[in-house]
């Protein structure tokens, strides 16, 4: 009987961690597929950043960018979304950018004049109508950079 208990416990287990890795790889598969093609001319710098995240999640990505270069930040999310939301914050927490303000754009350019360490702030907003169990897919944030 305990050896019963043992294996059903770890098929179980294992069950999960399959899941689990199969749902990454479909969201990394969906970074790739939809989210790389809004760097458009810049050149992607290799880093596929996806997770699945449910409305009202908020995640956090720190990433240095360095002065004198052009980046384009892409953020996507699945079509069963609300509309996501990302801050970008400097040491200071200062923001310097809030789609927000920009009818939830998912794309932003821009440079620095020194080189720093910024914050990432990505929320995926709630739909007005609550449903019984809230929407929850992926959520990509690329990085390209201008080649001259």
């Amino acid at each position: 009987m305990k050896r019963l208990f043992n294996t059903t416990i770890f098929l179980s287990l294992m069950l999960f961690v399959f899941t689990s890795f199969e749902a990454n790889a479909q969201c990394k598969g969906f970074a790739k597929k939809v989210c790389k093609a809004k760097l458009e001319s810049f050149m992607h710098d290799g880093n596929y950043h996806a997770a699945i995240l449910t409305e009202g999640e908020e995640a956090e990505l720190y990433k240095t960018f360095y002065s004198g270069q052009e980046y384009r930040m892409a953020i996507c999310g699945t079509d069963n979304l609300p509309p996501i939301e990302f801050k970008i914050m400097d040491a200071n927490r200062n923001i310097l950018y809030s789609n927000k303000d920009h009818d939830y754009s998912n794309t932003w350019d821009f440079s620095l004049e020194s080189s720093q360490q910024l914050k990432l702030v990505i929320t995926v907003t709630t739909f007005e109508q609550a449903s019984e169990a809230p929407a929850s897919g992926c959520v990509s944030i690329m990085f390209g950079f201008k080649i001259d």
